[in-house]
């Protein structure tokens, strides 16, 4: 499973040189991860109407080549694990040439909002959730 963005670089995200400063990747692979998880209808509202936060607790970005002012961009994110914890695969692309600028990857755990406990394994609406969107991917190429 995973979905793809489109962004072009604002002014405000560059620094002297022209180059986005690196903390904002994390910031389009959130963008990234936002589409993902409303695609199976599982955003941070529902998530929070579950009963549970998705924190990030692992993130890791490996700068191929450096992303310039109004460069237009593809992000795409790749749900990678579920059962335990959401790993999710980023891939940053030049949106005109196709080449890879940049990689990386979050790591989120489920945390009950009522008791703040860790889960050790993610909660049954997120498989609910990927179930039905499986079920409707598989009707609607039916």
């Amino acid at each position: 499973m995973q979905a793809d963005v489109i962004i072009e670089i604002p002014f405000h995200d560059v620094d002297t040189m022209n180059v986005v400063w690196h903390g904002h990747y994390l910031k389009y692979f959130e963008i990234a991860r936002c589409k993902l998880l409303e695609q199976f209808g599982y955003n941070y509202n529902q998530m929070r109407a579950s009963g549970y936060a998705w924190p990030v607790i692992e993130s890791h970005v490996r700068y191929v080549q450096g992303i310039e002012f109004e460069q237009k961009i593809c992000v795409r994110a790749i749900l990678k694990e579920w059962e335990n914890r959401l790993k999710i695969e980023y891939l940053i692309l030049d949106a005109t040439t196709g080449r890879r600028l940049t990689k990386g990857y979050t790591t989120q755990v489920a945390v009950n909002m009522e008791t703040r406990e860790m889960c050790f394994q993610s909660p049954q609406v997120l498989f609910d959730c990927l179930n039905a969107w499986d079920q409707f991917q598989e009707r609607g190429n039916a």
